[in-house]
């Protein structure tokens, strides 16, 4: 539908027009999904509602003490390193913990492309070599086929939330 050469490049109505219309899913598989509480206000109060209305939503962030997240903070060397914003967004949806419909993982596998999908759109990021999310390019796909662009990034994201482990799980 759209690219963008930048994700911050993607006006934030985008962003809240397909989270106000999906009604089955929403996937956050962004590996910090930081950007979204800055660009979003009251987005917690928003999932709460969209999960109490039968919308099943997760988020597949990346593990904060893992070996690829330490990794990455050495390539992007910058200050609000990785694993900062990764606890951003876990204490952001630990608010949204106790919510049926609400899930949330870790997976390291996708430290390289974020898929946010909201029914059938999604917004596609390919992260660019050495480069934080916000300067990397963005597609905005709806579905249009089966086994077309959209259904192979769904199919991505699926295979990374089975493989996740849970976020949410008690030590």
């Amino acid at each position: 539908m759209s690219v963008y050469p930048y994700r911050s490049a993607c006006p934030k109505s985008i962003w809240r027009n397909l989270i106000n219309a999906a009604r089955n899913e929403i996937v956050f598989a962004g590996y910090t999904n930081y950007f979204l509480w800055l660009e979003h206000p009251n987005l917690a109060k928003v999932l709460k509602r969209k999960a109490q209305q039968g919308c099943k939503i997760r988020f597949l962030v990346g593990d904060p003490e893992s070996e690829v997240t330490h990794r990455r903070e050495e390539v992007e060397n910058v200050p609000l390193t990785v694993s900062t914003r990764i606890r951003i967004t876990l204490s952001e949806i630990e608010q949204l913990r106790d919510v049926p419909g609400i899930e949330a993982r870790y997976g390291d596998e996708h430290i390289a492309m974020s898929v946010f999908r909201f029914d059938s759109e999604m917004l596609v990021t390919p992260h660019l070599a050495k480069l934080v999310g916000h300067d990397s390019p963005m597609l905005h796909l709806r579905r249009y086929q089966d086994d077309g662009l959209f259904d192979r990034f769904a199919y991505h994201a699926s295979e990374l939330w089975s493989n996740g482990r849970d976020a949410w799980q008690q030590p």
